[in-house]
């Protein structure tokens, strides 16, 4: 299954949270060793302050942009980022190595980008995990309380696993439904543990 365009979130001011769409069996089933979050640095010679029109509210909006655009960002993939005075710092957690270095690719040519550091850290290969994330997506998206969320054309709920171990994170839209994902992650057998890290909105973002 192809992962379609994924969406993103507001999480305070300057981080945005980015939340993808429906799995992406190739991601799924391929895993890549960690890379090193100190790896790839890219700076750029454009001054934010000395760049015409050229806000963080508006810098956000671009970086935003960029990185829903990435090819192979499912919903087992987690992106987040913060801008200040032209320094991007990315963070988060990518099922493919790509990913990674895709990301601070598209960002670094961004104008008014002075600085990428990513902290994107790398699933490792995990045979166990690749299962643990259908299961995750199976009994999370047929719950009949959360089907709702999978007709979008980005299912909203992250599913992050590392070592049996399961981030939720996303937006949905009532505490009942942040408290029934993480109910249905607890019961898929294999997982370790889970952290819910949903947050509820009144609308989760639009396409």
């Amino acid at each position: 299954m192809r992962s379609h365009p994924p969406k993103y979130c507001f999480a305070g001011c300057a981080m945005l949270l980015l939340v993808a769409c429906g799995p992406s069996t190739r991601q799924v089933m391929s895993g890549s060793p960690s890379i090193p979050a100190n790896i790839g640095s890219a700076e750029r010679t454009v001054n934010v302050a000395q760049a015409p029109g050229i806000t963080e509210q508006s810098l956000a909006r671009e970086v935003r942009h960029e990185l829903i655009l990435l090819p192979y960002y499912g919903v087992f993939d987690n992106l987040a980022f913060s801008v200040n005075d032209g320094k991007v710092t990315l963070t988060g957690e990518v099922t493919h190595p790509s990913l990674r270095s895709d990301a601070e690719n598209v960002v670094s040519h961004i104008e008014g980008v002075q600085q990428v550091v990513n902290n994107i850290h790398v699933l490792p290969a995990s045979p166990n995990d690749d299962k643990l994330r259908l299961a995750l997506y199976h009994a999370i998206y047929t719950e009949p309380t959360l089907s709702q969320y999978a007709l979008q054309a980005v299912p909203p709920i992250h599913i992050v696993v590392e070592n049996g171990r399961v981030t939720l994170d996303g937006v949905v839209t009532t505490e009942a439904d942040k408290n029934m994902a993480e109910l249905r992650a607890k019961e898929v057998p294999g997982v370790s543990a889970v952290a819910n890290s949903l947050r509820v909105s009144a609308a989760t973002p639009a396409a």
